[in-house]
């Protein structure tokens, strides 16, 4: 499918995410990670850049980026380098960043995903490994600028993309993605509020077929929403720019939610000024192939695979499956409650429909859902043996929400719900109803199938919502010899 083009031209985005990981000390020290302490209360004189200190690896982030060179496809790259990126700025102490430059650790790779019905894939030139700079504090203090070096230090992995992507849907589709994918795996929280998952989108513009344009990079987007707003914004606005004849300057650009502009920081620099060479303190890193496979075998299904096994296993569409391993949890649900009910279809039905709306309203995940999948489990089963009414379901799951009862059954009991499955009392409702409404009766007689809906819904008042609306319905036609 050729990319869509606006007013003409055609739009190129790559992108460069910054994953912190969940390391519980930092990546070169043994200071925490954690977030929210006072400022300056986690940084140790490494972090500080006192004289005299070396940085000490962390083992346990060049796990996270085995992790994630395993789920992406990537080469995991047995020995790779660590270098200096210098540039002067007052939260870097040390007056350079120490990250990867020539020889990252993971290496290619690609990010699958859909857009509405259509696949997509975005390929990735790499992802390295390097230290979190600290955080200027400028509104607190008064006219004065703060610093706060709790930050620095800590473990990111920069995930970088090919320029592959054509829209801004397309670019948050693939963020989205991401996210799940590092989520899922166990290196990162994707608390984006907190900066642990943030993305740097470069966007530029061009007429199909010319080679790319300058690009701009819109920096520290931190939800999915702005993410989207900031692309769109900057591609009108270079668009604009070059219809009226101006040329785009290489620049990094911040987003102002309260606006929905971009505006300028800074004059984008190129690798050359930051002038990198490989870090003296730090020797290669160097991967055994042992460790990788070890850490292969202690990989989590991951998520397309799972769903491809709840389509496989589960007779489930891929719209449900997809929908479904959104997140582990979810997933998680999911399986145990369509195992435990034996019913699939409808716990996914149930799990997309009521839960999900019930989630969002209480803005909670589906850790802290108040219904257990053993609960709806229960409840699943009340419904597909005929006992209760789906109508009537919503009553139970309300009931079973809400901490007014936790045991499906004696919702059922106490609320009097159960359907009304005795033949011949229901013959009797739907003889009475006939009787009651023959001009219903001559109409759907006549070919108006309206008529016999109106009758189904006398029956269900009849019966006080307990009549089965299959078995009455099935009846009622053979009553009227339809």
């Amino acid at each position: 499918m050729s990319a869509k083009l606006i007013h003409g031209y055609e739009v190129v985005i790559g992108f460069e995410t910054h994953a912190q990981l969940a390391t519980h000390s930092k990546i070169f020290s043994r200071a925490s990670t954690a977030f929210g302490a006072e400022p300056n209360t986690q940084a140790c004189a490494v972090d500080l850049a006192l004289p005299g200190t070396l940085p000490v690896m962390n083992r346990e982030a060049v796990a996270c980026a085995i992790k994630l060179g395993l789920a992406l496809g990537s080469h995991i790259a047995p020995r790779s380098i660590f270098a200096r990126k210098n540039y002067f700025y007052p939260d870097l102490p040390k007056g350079y960043q120490i990250s990867q430059f020539e020889i990252p650790v993971v290496q290619g790779g690609e990010v699958s995903f859909y857009l509405g019905d259509e696949p997509k894939t975005v390929r990735l030139v790499r992802a390295h490994l390097e230290e979190d700079a600290g955080k200027s504090l400028h509104e607190e203090f008064h006219g004065m600028s703060g610093i706060d070096l709790n930050r620095a230090g800590t473990p990111l992995l920069e995930i970088v993309t090919e320029p592959d992507m054509r829209s801004s849907e397309e670019a948050v589709a693939y963020a989205r993605e991401l996210h799940k994918i590092v989520t899922w795996i166990g290196i990162c929280d994707g608390n984006m509020q907190e900066g642990s998952f943030r993305c740097d989108a470069n966007v530029s513009v061009r007429k199909p077929g010319q080679p790319l344009g300058t690009r701009r990079e819109i920096k520290n987007l931190n939800s999915f929403k702005f993410m989207q707003q900031a692309i769109d914004y900057e591609i009108r606005w270079q668009i604009e720019e070059i219809e009226d004849g101006r040329a785009i300057e290489q620049a990094t650009v911040l987003f102002n939610p309260d606006t929905g502009e971009t505006r300028a920081m800074r004059t984008k620099e190129d690798a050359a000024d930051y002038r990198y060479f490989p870090d003296p303190d730090l020797p290669p890193l160097v991967i055994a192939p042992e460790w990788v496979e070890a850490t292969r075998a202690q990989m989590p299904e991951l998520p397309r695979a799972m769903a491809a096994r709840f389509v496989q296993d589960y007779g489930l569409p891929e719209y449900d499956a997809t929908t479904l391993t959104q997140s582990k949890a979810m997933a998680a649900y999911f399986e145990a409650a369509a195992q435990a009910s034996g019913q699939a279809k409808l716990a996914s039905n149930w799990i997309m429909g009521e839960v999900s709306r019930r989630l969002n309203a209480g803005e909670i995940g589906i850790e802290q859902a108040p219904v257990t999948a053993a609960q709806l489990a229960a409840m699943l089963l009340r419904i597909a043996d005929g006992t209760i009414s789906n109508n009537a379901a919503r009553q139970v799951f309300d009931a079973l929400w809400t901490g007014e009862a936790s045991d499906v059954d004696a919702v059922i009991e106490a609320k009097g719900l159960k359907q009304m499955n005795d033949s011949g009392a229901l013959e009797k409702i739907v003889d009475e109803v006939i009787a009651a409404n023959p001009d219903n009766v001559a109409q759907f007689k006549a070919g108006k199938d309206k008529a016999f809906n109106a009758l189904v819904g006398q029956i269900m008042k009849a019966s006080k919502g307990k009549a089965n609306p299959q078995q009455a319905t099935d009846l009622l036609r053979a009553r009227l010899g339809a």
